[in-house]
This record gives structure tokens, C-alpha cells and sequence, in this order.
């Protein structure tokens, strides 16, 4: 699935190792990563029951160093970045003045700098809008990205695997705190996502480790009961879950409140950036003319990206990105729509039929119901 457009898909380090693998590459987030290692449904349950192993080696990577490197940071980011400590992170958004969503950032407290973590398909243009605004500030922003690759873990085992392996509990850290371990004798920082009751692990690592890590990873996920996924299992899950995808579900063509991202990607208390008197105009004013939303699409089909959403014959809105579940009657997606049309279980047309607006997860239980 490719929400980049016809640019030339990066390769991820690991390609030739998925391909001998067997498995068939797609294009996400800009880059060759795999759809599946065969059996996409499979891999679906390795992260619902077992643990999954991901390359997510679709990141760019930048670092701010100086004095004002925290100063600075925390005046382009909407998220509080003065009062992390090293080693806890948290997840922003970098905004235009005209509060349109220019990329989705991670940011994480290291003792000596702080090391941002975004698109490589945005690398070149996030990269010059981060350095211009260094003007006056003692601070060195350093493109990493051919430094350093990412892989990821989750599942019910990963804790007990991350404990075996490295020595450390995942359960212990909050949400997108860091621990420097190693495994297998390869150096690297883990940091701890939650996607409801599902626990994953990024683990960052030197880019020439990247082969020797996968191979450890691989041979422990397999043992126990789980396996490498692609990003079409990825997909379905975080569609089940309401996560939205940076490029899929949300990007310039929005601001904050619009892709509904004004609860987690905010701080409302930390002082001035860019776009925020946007952003506190939208809030005061409490409405937005559409919003994202989550659908459900009951039937076998699955919408295309792209899909009209319509209420008495006019379009209302689109859609964004869609999956079928594996042993469900409905398929699962997020799109667009209208203030007046996109209150929970409206109801809109598609070219499959009826789709109604959902609360994700908890509207799943009664999905198989809906007609």
C-alpha cells in the first residue's frame, strides 16, 4: 500500500534477507518493505497471540545538539519537549504557520542531545524546514539517518522474550521511555510502545547490525511460536486498534483537531510553536468542519484508498485505509467525513454499499452484527 504517490520506493537494509525469505515486498511509507512472509492472516495472529518481528527501517533519524538544543526543539514541536528527562520520549507533531501537519515526530531525551526520530520518504525537506529556523541558537542538528536502522517486537510474549534476551522488563518503562541494553552482544536502545493491551518494542540499533540482529530476533520469535510480518498484518491491527498512519491517515492536508490527534500529540500548557494559534483557534472554537474517522464495511470487500464516501447522493468524504480482518465478516478502515456525517454509527454509502462510523476498539465487538 502506497500513500506516497509514484516517487521511487526506498529499499530497507534488509531486503535481500526478506526476499530470500520469500517474501513479497510493497511499497509503505515510501520504502520496499515486505506486504507478507506468505500468509499476511498468519501474521496477524503471530501479534494477537505470540510476537511478531518488524523491520520498520522506513526512519529518518536527526539529532539537535548545544546548549539551546532544548529551547529550540521544544519552539517547533507541538508536544512539551523541556520537561523530558533522559531517556523518556514523547510523540509531536511539526506544523506550518498554517497549522497544517507537516510530519509526525518522535523525540527522545538522550543525556547529551536530543535524537528525533521521523519519514525517511520526508527526510530532505524535514531536514532543511528543521535547520532554517536556526538562526541565533547554539544548536548542531545532525542527519543520522544512514547511522543507525529500527526493528520492532510485539506481542503477548515480547516481555518474556525482552527479558530472556536483554535482561529487561518492558512492562517496568512508560510508554516511549528508552533502556540502552544488548543482545546477542549487539548494542542497542529499546523503547517501550503500547497499542492497548498489545506491549511492542523498538529496537534501535547501528545500521551495520541491522543483518546479525534480525537473524537472533528471527530464530528467538520463531521458538517462540510467532515470526517475521509484514506490513499488511501491521495495517489490519492498527486499523482494529484506531491508530492512524503519518502519510496514510493524516498529513498536509490537515490540521491537529481534524486528524484527531489534538489529545495526544498536544500540550496546550507549554508555550508558544509553529501553528499553535491555529491550533487554540480550532480549539476554543470546538468544531472542525470533517474529522477522521474509524468505519466499519461489512461484506467481503474492502474499499480502495481513495473511496468516496457519500450521504444522499453527495460525497461527504473519503477514505483513507482499509483491511479486511482475518475471520471477520467486515472489513475495518478510517477515512473522512463531514461534521454532519460523522457523529458514531452514522451511517454512509461507498461503491461496496454501507459503511458506519465506529469507536475503535471497543464498536468492534458488535461489528459482525451490522447490516
Amino acid at each position: 500500500m502506497d500513500a506516497v504517490g509514484t516517487q521511487r520506493a526506498l529499499e530497507t537494509p534488509l531486503a535481500d534477507s526478506h526476499r530470500n525469505a520469500g517474501a513479497k515486498l510493497g511499497v509503505w511509507f515510501g520504502c520496499a518493505l515486505p506486504d507478507d512472509f506468505g500468509d499476511w492472516e498468519r501474521e496477524y495472529f503471530f501479534l494477537k497471540k505470540s510476537v511478531a518481528l518488524m523491520d520498520e527501517n522506513y526512519r529518518a533519524y536527526v539529532s539537535f545538539t548545544g546548549p539551546d538544543r532544548v529551547r529550540y526543539v521544544n519552539a517547533i514541536l507541538t508536544n512539551n519537549v523541556k520537561d523530558l528527562q533522559p531517556w523518556q520520549g514523547n510523540i509531536s507533531l511539526l506544523l506550518n504557520p498554517q497549522g497544517r501537519i507537516l510530519a509526525e515526530i518522535e523525540t527522545h531525551a538522550r543525556p547529551d542531545k536530543l535524537f528525533c526520530i521521523s519519514h525517511t520518504m520526508i527526510r530532505e525537506r524535514l531536514v532543511e524546514t528543521l535547520d532554517k529556523f536556526i538562526i541565533m541558537d547554539d544548536v548542531t542538528l545532525t542527519d543520522e539517518t544512514l547511522r543507525h536502522g529500527t526493528l520492532a517486537l510485539e506481542g503477548p510474549a515480547v516481555g518474556k522474550l525482552l527479558l530472556e534476551l536483554a535482561g529487561i522488563d518492558l512492562a517496568a518503562l512508560q510508554d516511549i521511555n528508552s533502556a540502552e541494553v544488548s543482545i546477542d552482544s549487539l548494542p542497542c536502545t529499546i523503547t517501550r510502545k503500547s497499542f492497548g493491551p498489545i506491549l511492542s518494542a523498538d529496537i534501535l540499533t547501528p545500521r551495520e547490525n541491522l543483518e546479525a540482529l534480525w537473524k537472533v530476533l528471527l530464530e528467538k520469535t520463531q521458538a517462540a511460536g510467532g515470526g517475521p510480518i509484514g506490513y499488511a498484518a501491521l495495517s489490519a491491527l492498527r486499523l482494529e486498534q484506531g491508530v492512524p498512519w503519518f502519510s496514510y491517515d493524516f498529513g498536509e492536508k490537515q490540521i491537529p483537531h481534524e486528524a484527531g490527534l489534538q489529545d495526544t500529540h498536544i500540550s496546550y500548557t507549554k508555550g508558544c510553536y509553529t501553528g499553535q494559534e491555529i491550533v487554540e483557534r480550532v480549539r476554543s472554537r470546538g468544531q472542525v468542519n470533517r474529522r477522521r474517522v474509524e468505519l466499519i464495511f461489512p461484506g467481503s470487500r474492502v474499499p480502495a484508498t481513495g473511496e468516496n464516501l457519500t450521504a444522499d447522493g453527495k460525497e461527504v468524504g473519503y477514505v483513507t485505509r482499509a483491511s479486511a480482518l482475518p475471520s471477520k465478516s467486515f472489513a475495518v478502515g478510517m477515512g473522512y467525513l463531514r461534521k454532519e456525517n460523522n457523529a458514531p454509527a452514522s451511517r454512509v454509502g461507498w461503491a461496496g454499499g454501507i459503511a458506519k462510523v465506529a469507536e475503535f476498539p471497543d464498536d468492534l465487538d458488535g461489528a459482525e452484527t451490522f447490516r
